[in-house]
């Protein structure tokens, strides 16, 4: 599979030039208790809303098995992209309200992973949008049901907790987090029920990725970036995580758009991790 075929990011003025494209699916994956609601009152024109809860994690959640958000069964992603819309025709851009950083870089992971070329983040997500008057609109936006969408596995490097373990065994494996410095350092803990961070992992915060106005920096920045603070650039040997294997998405998107192949994703991430080491 082809990952470099399409920009994995469209600007808002790139978005304004094909909004009549028959084709083209504008997908609102803002996440938290009132998202939906902030969706119904307000989103980008003719935009769907998608559910990182319901639409791209397993239902049958057991935290200490898989993290916080674990990735749907490949039966299940199927039907929902067909409930969706969305078909492998489709040119599908997603936006969230946290630059990339939550559900719009997971749901390009997955769209990506099972092998769907025209897929694209919103840079600058909802703000961005909003700050070039891109026109907005208020209810739900539903698109026709289609077929169940063709697919057979997860085309993307993807690493488990035990391959993790091993991981932080072996000097050649570089074990990533991206989450913040304070909860990388374990000052602090959210949401999982012990803070720190995974044996020899390396802390790169994912903000990072992003200038002061919320935006990407450009491919050249990134890969500056990446050689300068990653110990390798070879994907191989690179295991990205997060807290749950949503956010840890963004760094894998902004590699993508540095030109560099995708290294893998750790999905079970902290939240799996952390739960683990209660069980001792």
């Amino acid at each position: 599979m082809s990952q470099n075929t399409i920009n994995p990011l469209i600007s808002v003025e790139e978005l304004k030039t094909i909004q009549s494209q028959n084709n083209l699916i504008i997908a609102d994956v803002r996440f938290g208790e009132t998202a939906h609601q902030a969706y119904l009152e307000k989103h980008l024109q003719n935009s769907i809303f998608v559910d990182l809860e319901n639409d791209l994690s397993a239902q049958d959640k057991n935290f200490s098995q898989g993290g916080r958000h674990p990735l749907p069964k490949l039966e299940d992603f199927s039907k929902t992209l067909g409930q969706l819309g969305i078909q492998p025709s489709s040119h599908v851009v997603i936006y969230d309200d946290k630059n990339g950083a939550l559900a719009a870089a997971r749901f390009w992971w997955m769209l990506k992973a099972v092998g769907h070329e025209k897929v694209q983040v919103l840079n600058g997500g909802l703000q961005a949008a909003e700050n070039a008057d891109f026109e907005m609109q208020k209810g739900e936006k539903h698109l026709d049901t289609v077929q169940d969408y063709p697919l057979t596995s997860w085309q993307l490097p993807l690493a488990d907790i035990s391959e993790v373990e091993k991981a932080t065994e072996n000097e050649n494996i570089n074990i990533v987090d991206i989450r913040g410095e304070k909860r990388y350092s374990g000052e602090i803990e959210p949401i999982d029920p012990i803070a720190g961070h995974i044996p020899t992992a390396i802390n790169i915060p994912f903000q990072e990725n992003l200038n002061e106005e919320g935006l990407f920096l450009s491919p050249d920045k990134l890969r500056e970036l990446y050689q300068e603070k990653l110990p390798t650039i070879e994907s191989s040997k690179l295991i990205f995580h997060c807290g749950s294997g949503v956010s840890a998405c963004h760094f894998i998107l902004a590699m993508s758009t540095a030109g560099l192949e995708i290294p893998k994703l750790y999905v079970g991430s902290w939240g799996e991790w952390s739960r683990k080491m209660l069980q001792g």
